[in-house]
């Protein structure tokens, strides 16, 4: 018998505020030294183990040190690229981390040809300690990995013994939750996944999920901790568990696959969720219903997240003093305060322009209704293919200078890469 850990999503780098900063690397941490408590033979990350492809140093330099501290307990470690840690035009950190063996990829195609058509073949990867078979598939921008299974050689992949492993950063239609769903369009049929695996190890949902499927499991585990602003708001009003899967195996798996749930080892004593509608009610009304209500709570220690949606009748958004009611609950010892007003519109500026609660919706929504417009001479750059290479070439030009970088380097690199995205865009 044998035991291995899977996670995913560990967005590590995505956090803004300091107290977050560190929840997000004490989630990993605590999750390591869980997997060596437990005594697992290896572990699985599908995908997003960064927030990008190129994190900040300092937040690479403590993940390393923890992945090399497991990797000293003859545990090795699994992974694939995220929708966040790949790039198409450059290195990614994974890439590098894998270079000095504390990682191990296992995405590795070889190009075959069979009946005229162009393949993927997927070598497996073959654990030393366990015969386990491991094989995956890397995330990309909005469900371009799609290409992928469309092309994999199958036949090789169900036609291999043992027990096998399928890792994967692809959200599945039939178990992504409402609010995934109306964001991301893009998702892949669970008849995609090749057949005969015993666990298929996935990522990119940010919900844990576990379903039975012959005789094995599809799984999501969710994140550790939250890579956007909505994983916490679902995390305290749905109560969403964060963690990952530990899984048993004796030659297949007897027993189900056990969630071992984040606890931040006491940094926090949990979350609080509140929700505003602020219809038919001004500006003032709804600051004293919020401080009102507040103030009556016990938040000591508590992440709190508070949604404000709706239009006021009277007052603009601006003159509700988010900040003073942020001061409110840090004085009464709240860890951290996160307020969503995204949602909040006046009628003293006339119907709304917004499309979308969070800036990522709304800059997804806007950028297609603008493209829509665009008449371009290039007839196979069209639809969601000029979405994905639009949002590609954003994520691009977004990027900051490196440590140390010229601006003459830095633009140059951008430059670069931006050209290499649209010219694939127009001849793939």
């Amino acid at each position: 018998m044998y035991k291995f850990a899977h996670l995913a999503d560990c967005h590590i780098g995505a956090q803004k505020y300091p107290e977050l900063k560190k929840l997000e690397l004490l989630a990993f941490e605590e999750c390591m030294e869980k997997c060596v408590e437990e005594k697992v033979d290896f572990i699985i990350i599908a995908g997003d183990l960064f927030h990008s492809n190129l994190p900040d140093m300092r937040v690479v330099k403590e993940v390393v040190r923890l992945l090399r501290e497991v990797n000293e307990k003859g545990i090795n470690i699994y992974i694939t690229y995220g929708s966040h840690d790949y790039s198409p035009n450059e290195s990614s950190i994974i890439d590098v981390i894998a270079e000095s063996g504390l990682l191990k990829k296992v995405f590795i195609p070889t190009v075959i040809e069979t009946d005229g058509k162009e393949k993927l073949k997927l070598n497996f990867v073959i654990d030393q300690r366990t015969n386990a078979k491991i094989v995956g598939l890397p995330g990309r921008k909005i469900g371009i990995e799609e290409e992928y299974f469309e092309k994999i050689d199958r036949k090789s992949l169900e036609e291999e013994t043992g027990f096998k492993i399928f890792v994967f950063h692809s959200a599945i239609k039939a178990f992504i939750p409402k609010y995934f769903a109306e964001k991301h369009k893009f998702n892949i049929k669970k008849s995609s996944l090749p057949k005969g695996f015993d666990y298929y190890a996935g990522g990119h949902i940010h919900k844990p999920i576990l379903e039975r499927e012959g005789n094995g499991f599809i799984a999501f585990p969710g994140p550790l901790f939250a890579g956007y602003p909505k994983d916490l708001e679902l995390t305290a009003n749905q109560k969403w568990k964060r963690g990952f899967f530990i899984v048993e195996v004796d030659d297949n798996i007897q027993k189900t696959p056990v969630f071992h749930e984040i606890s931040f080892k006491g940094y926090i004593s949990g979350f609080r969720y509140f929700k505003f509608v602020a219809d038919d009610k001004n500006s003032y009304q709804v600051y004293e219903e919020i401080k009102e209500k507040v103030e009556k709570e016990d938040l000591d220690g508590k992440i709190v997240v508070i949604k404000v949606k709706g239009q006021l009748s009277g007052g603009k958004t601006s003159d509700i003093d988010f900040n003073e009611i942020i001061r409110v609950l840090k004085d009464k010892g709240a860890y951290h305060v996160a307020i969503n007003y995204h949602g909040l519109t006046s009628t003293v500026f006339g119907k709304s322009r917004r499309k979308g609660e969070t800036p990522s919706e709304i800059e997804l929504n806007l950028l297609k209704e603008n493209l829509a417009n665009l008449d371009l001479p290039y007839m196979n750059l069209k639809g969601e293919k000029l979405l994905n290479v639009s949002l590609e070439l954003l994520n691009v030009l977004r990027r900051s200078p490196k440590l140390n970088e010229k601006k003459s380097d830095y633009t140059e690199r951008i430059v670069s890469n931006a050209l290499k995205v649209i010219d694939n865009g127009i001849h793939k």
